[in-house]
């Protein structure tokens, strides 16, 4: 091939002169491995590559032409539906088109500065939304997370910068609030007025989600703060209101039982 493109250039190549795993019969596949079994003294590892399409009793018979051409072992793969399959031709890569941004970036944006004062962290974390007025409703089009402490620097500069993308090309966010307060510290959590709250991250979630929760109609917005403030399921061995879900597994953070334990 290499030889062809250097004579030829970007010339496709005809097909009776160059094959490959896809196009070679089963038995074209057994001649090969045979030709190198005679030199190698174990099976060898060569995968006969079988039309999807092959019927039982000539996929079967592979196997019987594999033995009498002297092969001491071969696998067989048929892509389908379901598995897949080993060998494939990729797909021209398409890039679908992204939603454009809501509106451009006004000189003035009207906001919200919420302090958040994590247990663990010396310094208190600054969330910032911005707002701007679509046809007449006021919606979140920016964030900015700040902090004096530099260990939160470049998580918070991502999270800035993805939120607010998302901000500016969705219609609906309320899934960002969401996914932020599934997020949970494997060091453990902290309590914040009253509730146990399972991340700094998901700390931020609570923020977004009362953020949004100001541009809702009275009754949404309440409906929501009581699904968000309701109790913690109680723990079956000591009966407290304190058992969390932990990477799949339930574990209570008053006795330490845990499911999975």
């Amino acid at each position: 091939m290499r030889v062809w493109r250097k004579v030829k250039g970007d010339a496709p190549p005809p097909a009776e002169l160059f094959v490959s795993a896809q196009t070679l019969s089963p038995s074209d596949h057994l001649t090969m491995q045979a030709a190198a079994q005679t030199l190698i003294d174990s099976s060898i590892s060569k995968t006969v590559n079988c039309p999807e399409d092959i019927g039982f009793e000539e996929f079967a018979d592979i196997y019987v032409e594999g033995y009498h051409l002297g092969c001491k072992g071969l696998t067989t793969y048929r892509p389908n539906a379901v598995t897949g399959s080993v060998l494939s031709v990729a797909e021209p890569l398409t890039v679908e088109k992204t939603e454009e941004p809501l509106a451009p970036r006004a000189e003035q944006l009207h906001g919200t500065t919420y302090k958040l004062k994590w247990p663990e962290s010396a310094h208190a974390v600054y969330v910032t939304i911005n707002d701007i007025e679509l046809g007449g409703q006021r919606r979140p089009f920016e964030m900015f997370v700040n902090s004096k402490n530099m260990d939160h620097y470049a998580w918070t500069l991502g999270l800035t910068r993805m939120i607010s993308a998302v901000f500016r090309r969705s219609t609906d966010v309320a899934f960002v609030a969401e996914e932020l307060k599934a997020v949970f510290d494997p060091r453990g959590g902290a309590w914040m007025q009253g509730r146990y709250v399972p991340s700094l991250l998901a700390a931020i979630g609570d923020i977004v989600e009362r953020h949004l929760g100001g541009m809702m109609p009275k009754a949404a917005s309440t409906n929501a703060f009581a699904t968000a403030t309701r109790a913690m399921p109680q723990c079956p061995q000591c009966g407290a209101s304190a058992l969390v879900k932990v990477e799949g597994c339930n574990n209570c953070l008053d006795c330490g039982y845990s499911k999975c334990g």
